[in-house]
């Protein structure tokens, strides 16, 4: 068995993210051994989010907060969490979330969630649907029939 501490876990940040999404984290799941249950870890500088506002379709998932005073959107609005929070997104709309650090210092955020590939998530603000893998996202007007472009053989 392997153990990580949480407040000082290294964090790497992707370089590609844009602006208002520089967030680093650590997946703790490949360090300790876990396999069907993730926890990453977050580290978000002042201004940034960890990930548009969204939702998760067959998976749930709890947010701890370590340091700081994040703000966490909801679909009943805005508040400020405080260290030691916990708050928990079930599958599905009701648990669509955003979380963003709108303070002057960095704080940390751990999120658990069940795993298993594909996984869903939907983003309300601006109407696409993710699938992962293959890591692909389109807009939901984009829709379809379930008979389109099907031929009888």
């Amino acid at each position: 068995m392997s153990e990580v501490n949480l407040f000082g876990v290294d964090v790497t940040a992707d370089e590609d993210d844009p602006t208002g999404y520089h967030t680093s984290y650590a997946r703790i799941a490949p360090l300790v051994g876990g396999r069907l249950l993730g926890l990453s870890v977050y580290e978000l500088p002042p201004g940034q989010s960890i990930c548009p506002y969204h939702f998760e379709i067959g998976f749930e998932e709890w947010l701890f907060v370590l340091t700081g005073r994040p703000t966490l959107r909801t679909p009943d609005g805005e508040r400020e969490l405080r260290p030691w929070d916990v708050a928990f997104f079930p599958d599905g709309e009701a648990g669509a979330h955003k979380v963003t650090n709108n303070t002057d210092q960095a704080l940390r955020v751990a999120i658990l969630s069940n795993k298993g590939d594909p996984g869903a998530a939907i983003y309300p603000d601006s109407d696409k649907v993710g699938i992962f893998p293959p890591n692909k996202l389109f807009r939901l007007a984009d829709a379809v029939d379930y008979w389109d472009g099907e031929t009888p053989t």
